[in-house]
């Protein structure tokens, strides 16, 4: 991490973080520009390349960040010993909540940056990509999916419920109506209709 730009004011450090966020989650990396960070951040690009070097190394940086901080969102939150599905994904939900509170855009970002193909930006991410990766892999093998009903898939019914998050994620930033609180109740709406039909 850089130590440097941690010496700045919390505010500042994070009008800079949601500013890449924004603009990467946005416009991805090749054609988010640093011009456009700094306008958002309202900082001058002077100050921003003294903490970073390059666009890579901003991109670089608030990946890491992001990964750091959702894996501590992640860990905080999802109880080890739940094993039901729905109950474990609106866990994982809540943790995104909490960390859109403070980071509108993180998850926004993170998700755009699985589609990431600049070659650059692969290799510095990969390991920290790896590691969020794991974590989700655990949070999804504490899952019981025997006490599904034998007719239910349960792999694809966890993928059936994280698409339908991510599209209402989206749905919402679109229409400018996002609220961290009022899409994580939506998302958990929507979880609360499938698990009715699914133990009908």
């Amino acid at each position: 991490m850089n130590s440097k730009f941690f010496n700045l004011k919390k505010e500042k450090q994070d009008r800079m973080i949601n500013a890449a966020l924004k603009v990467f989650a946005t416009q991805g990396y090749r054609h988010g520009s640093t011009d456009d960070i700094v306008r958002e951040a309202a900082v001058s690009k002077g100050l921003l390349f003294h903490y970073f070097d390059s666009k890579l190394g901003v991109y670089c940086f608030v990946y890491d960040y992001s990964t750091r901080y959702m894996k501590l969102e992640l860990n905080s939150t999802v109880d080890k010993k739940e094993k039901d599905l729905f109950e474990v994904m609106k866990q994982i939900e809540c943790a995104k909540m909490h960390a859109m509170r403070g980071y509108p855009y993180m998850q926004q970002f993170l998700n755009r940056s699985i589609w990431e193909e600049t070659y650059e930006v692969l290799l510095s991410v990969e390991e920290k990509r790896n590691g969020l990766e794991e974590t989700y892999d655990a949070l999804a093998g504490q899952i019981d999916y025997g006490r599904l009903p034998a007719a239910v898939d349960g792999e694809k019914l966890r993928k059936m419920l994280e698409i339908t998050s991510k599209g209402l994620m989206m749905e919402r930033f679109q229409d400018a109506s996002f609220q961290p609180e009022m899409l994580y109740q939506e998302i958990c709406d929507y979880y609360d209709m499938v698990r009715q039909i699914v133990y009908r």
